[in-house]
């Protein structure tokens, strides 16, 4: 049995507008990631097995490894039809604003979702959320948005309508975002969740297979290049590792291509904390993602450096400058956090 972590009252509210609304737009953050996409396309079939008019609408692009999923071929991309876009968020009678906890989080959309007279929905699980929707459903707890959404679904009473192909979903995003379940993911529920999507048909090796065995030549050579300039810093028990533009030319890069790799120096013994710095491809900005182990705040590292947040052990942010500037920050977070980061 799952406990029942969401209020009864935003079951109720909700309830309500599903009784009444048609049209329901799907939102999601900015470079959309498995748990982004998974728990879009998971509330989508639910909303379609309610004979509901569903749009999934992302920011911009997401990795070719989470295409195959159902529906994934009709998600709306934002930078590419924004004016239609901005119609069908304009029009909606629900918007449901999935994995994200403030409206910087969707880029150019934010203005579109924030002008919206749709009622709007948050189901999501970073921390501190913004008030910007009718229903919160926040639990930072949660180790993915894909599971809150199973979650949510089964508190309005619809376990039944759960298909194979949103079963599908679901599991993607739950399982890329605690890293194939090997971090954030010691709550036995989650592993009855994953009973339960077994017993809809899914088929979860096939799965991995599909998110994690269908990798390019390219991306396998990109990885060796990026460990291979991998920098250790044994005293403060830290790794890092950076990706420039150029390099990512000169590896053809795809988006998705550097997905994982902040995961990977934490396989490394006595390594705690792993950052990731590349450029961004389409905007002027350093992209950062923080990995940790134990019970390292990554995401306090996040927010004092980055301009950025998440979770205690996988987070993220930015920075409005130079790769240079990015990384001389990262030290100086090493040296600001050594104290935690050297703990026994």
């Amino acid at each position: 049995m799952l406990s029942k972590i969401i209020a009864q009252s935003h079951i109720e509210h909700f309830a309500k507008w599903l009784n009444k609304a048609e049209k329901f737009v799907i939102v999601t953050h900015v470079s959309p990631d498995g748990d982004a996409i998974g728990s879009s396309l998971g509330l989508r079939h639910f909303l379609e097995m309610q004979e509901k008019t569903v749009q999934v609408i992302v920011p911009n692009g997401f990795p070719d490894f989470l295409c195959w999923m159902d529906g994934a071929k009709e998600i709306l991309r934002y930078d590419k039809y924004s004016d239609f876009a901005n119609k069908l968020i304009m029009e909606a009678d629900v918007v449901c604003c999935v994995d994200f906890n403030c409206l910087k989080r969707i880029d150019a959309m934010a203005e579109a979702v924030s002008s919206s007279p749709a009622r709007k929905i948050m189901i999501d699980h970073h921390p501190e959320p913004e008030p910007f929707c009718d229903i919160t459903i926040s639990h930072p707890e949660v180790a993915s948005a894909s599971e809150l959404v199973f979650r949510f679904i089964c508190r309005l009473g619809y376990f039944e309508d759960v298909t194979k192909e949103c079963a599908e979903c679901i599991y993607t995003g739950m399982m890329t975002d605690t890293g194939g379940f090997t971090y954030n993911s010691n709550n036995r529920e989650i592993y009855f969740i994953i009973s339960e999507l077994l017993e809809k048909g899914i088929d979860k090796d096939e799965i991995y297979r599909k998110v994690f065995g269908s990798q390019s030549e390219s991306r396998m050579r990109l990885m060796g290049h990026v460990l291979s300039n991998m920098k250790l810093f044994p005293e403060y028990h830290a790794s890092l590792m950076t990706l420039t533009k150029k390099e990512m030319e000169e590896f053809h890069f795809i988006r998705g291509d550097s997905e994982g790799f902040v995961n990977m120096p934490l396989s490394i013994k006595g390594i705690s904390f792993s950052a990731f710095i590349r450029e961004d491809t389409e905007k002027p900005q350093i992209n950062i993602s923080l990995r940790s182990v134990g019970d390292f705040p990554c995401n306090q590292v996040a927010a004092a450096f980055f301009n950025g947040g998440g979770h205690l052990n996988a987070s993220g942010g930015e920075v409005h400058g130079t790769m240079e500037e990015a990384v001389q920050r990262f030290y100086a977070a090493l040296e600001q956090f050594k104290p935690l980061l050297t703990k026994k």
